[in-house]
């Protein structure tokens, strides 16, 4: 399946056509409900039998002789293109129904916009890309604020017992933790691939058995962690970090333990959603789970005085709500995906292993480097001062960091789109565009962290050493996030025009090659201590962030149109051998 498998696979987010004025007429007439249900569903039949009879007449004209090949192989270029043609316009179609475009929308021939004339043409192109963007990126965002607030509220709440408790909590989740987080969501990043193609080739009942094939691998995986947080405690003392804090934060492991093994239903059950466009429910019961969250942890450590046992009990409480809500939803309201348990999960399981793991060690790359950052920190004089000042800076960078995640996962979505839809001018002016207003976000945050710098810390810690230490990094806090607003962005863009490989070399470079060296340098040859090492990372992310942003910079926005069409080419011939 041509466009819907591009489509699906990388993108399961809302796909925005430009319609003529006739598909326009054809779009208000649609009725909504089961009715416009049920006309997608014969559109989807009408694409496989176009595509069995352009087969079956293609077999006729074939030489006998080259019968041993492949359907799609016997093709030639004026059937494959006829075939190609037919299709298209019946998945076109289906696609108009799915995702109408703005009715205001002004286009050229073709569907691109036109070249930019005056303030009034880049005005109305500004509004157009702003709507379709945040369009995306604001539930996704939100989803992922939600998530990453039960860490965060973790830390705040036991910040207010102990200094050293607040030390070891951080080490625990933003080492550990963190290790095994990055590990789990990339096994499950395969799930995304396999449920994007079965989607979009209507072959809705695969959904659930894909689902289940992914669960059996991640839990297996979950068990293959449990030495990580088993032997945290020596593990941490082996890397340097204090006698206390490494004690404290291998009982905390230990005791989220259950938290680690709900991964294999949250991060399972959260692609199978996404690759139907399903991200509604995540975001409420993100919502529910952090308001509750909060609520369990006040209760926990303020009312029962549990420390922190009090505080892995509510994380592990919160995690598990979360996987089970989605299950729960999952099974009770997505009956055409879900069809029950099968034995078909176990079919193939190791192919899908090695599919889970190339996914997990390009992921891995970029979250590992951060919390390397932080066992380097272990290492310096007063360690508890320098880990604990430098968690809850990486908190505050964080929640920052979640909206250029969803920008991230938008960006890559309109670049996608309108690189397969052959139009290089839109692409150009939505990067142009995405790219300034993100920097606008990241200079204001950084600029309330600054005027906020001797306050904010308030809310992580009662120790006035800590607040201090928290002061002094605020002037590198503001350059990440200033950093960050546009690396993320550029990295989406990159991944939208397919250079994944490309990404995940430079990352290597300037992560592991630049940055964390000159950090270890900078933290431990010099008197720069935490500062040092946060320098270095953020010598590392500026190098990325400038490489990456001449690539965008020299792209050919007509040759990525091409190579995009020469893709959905390849993926078309293998949907069609497939079939």
């Amino acid at each position: 399946m041509v466009l819907l498998i591009y489509s699906q696979r990388h993108h399961p987010f809302p796909k925005i056509l430009v319609l003529n004025s006739t598909n326009k007429h054809q779009l208000q007439q649609t009725q909504q409900g089961k009715k416009e249900k049920q006309r997608v569903l014969q559109n989807r039949a009408k694409i496989a039998n176009t595509i069995e009879c352009e087969l079956q007449n293609a077999e006729d004209n074939v030489n006998p002789s080259s019968a041993s090949s492949s359907p799609t192989h016997k093709l030639t270029d004026s059937q494959f293109h006829s075939t190609s043609s037919a299709f298209l316009d019946a998945v076109a179609l289906e696609s108009a129904d799915l995702h109408p475009a703005p009715t205001t929308l002004v286009a050229t021939e073709g569907g691109d916009y036109p070249l930019v004339t005056g303030f009034g043409d880049a005005k109305y192109i500004w509004f157009v890309e702003s709507s379709k963007l945040w369009g995306i990126a604001g539930p996704i965002a939100f989803n992922i604020i939600c998530n990453y607030g039960i860490n965060s509220f973790t830390n705040i709440f036991v910040g207010h017992i102990g200094d050293v408790e607040l030390s070891a909590v951080a080490i625990a989740l933003s080492v550990v933790a963190n290790f095994s987080f990055g590990f789990m969501l990339g096994m499950a990043s395969a799930l995304e691939t396999l449920c994007g193609q079965a989607f979009g080739a209507g072959q809705v009942d695969m959904l659930g058995v894909y689902l289940q094939r992914s669960m059996i691998i991640l839990f297996g995986a979950c068990f293959f962690l449990l030495p990580l947080y088993i032997y945290a405690t020596p593990i941490l003392k082996l890397l340097g970090q204090e006698t206390d804090i490494a004690e404290l934060a291998g009982k905390f492991t230990v005791q989220v333990i259950p938290q680690m093994f709900s991964l294999a239903i949250n991060f399972t059950t959260q692609k199978f959603l996404q690759a139907q466009s399903k991200v509604g429910a995540l975001a409420w019961i993100a919502f529910v789970a952090l308001i509750s969250h909060i609520m369990i942890l006040h209760l926990f450590i303020n009312v029962f005085k549990w420390g922190m046992v009090g505080a892995a009990a509510a994380y592990d409480i919160s995690a598990w709500a979360v996987a089970v809500a989605q299950l729960i939803y999952v099974v009770g309201w997505c009956k055409d995906g879900w069809k029950g348990l099968s034995w078909l999960a176990f079919k193939d399981i190791w192919g899908f292993v090695r599919l889970s793991i190339a996914s997990a060690v390009m992921l891995c790359l970029e979250i590992w480097y951060f919390m390397t950052i932080i066992v380097l920190t272990g290492h310096l004089e007063d360690p508890i001062i320098a880990v604990g000042s430098l968690s809850i800076c990486m908190n505050i960078n964080g929640w920052e960091g979640m909206i250029f995640i969803g920008i991230n996962a938008a960006i890559s979505v309109r670049v996608s789109n309108e690189l397969g839809s052959g139009h290089p001018r839109a692409a150009k002016y939505s990067v142009v565009i995405t790219v300034v207003q993100s920097l606008l976000i990241g200079c204001i945050s950084a600029i309330i962290i600054l005027a906020t710098k001797n306050k904010f810390s308030i809310i992580f810690t009662d120790s006035e050493p800590m607040r201090k230490a928290v002061a002094d990094l605020a002037y590198l806090l503001g350059i990440t996030m200033v950093l960050n607003s546009v690396q993320p962005v550029i990295s989406g863009v990159a991944v939208g025009g397919g250079w994944q490989g490309l990404v995940a070399y430079i990352n290597l470079f300037c992560y592991y090659i630049v940055g964390l060296p000159l950090g270890f340098l900078l933290g431990y040859k010099t008197t720069l201590g935490v500062q040092g090492i946060w320098i270095g990372m953020i010598c590392g992310t500026f190098l990325q962030t400038v490489i990456l942003v001449f690539i965008v910079y020299k792209t050919n926005w007509n040759e990525e149109v091409e190579q995009a069409s020469e893709r959905m080419k390849q993926w078309g011939a293998e949907a069609l051998d497939a079939t």
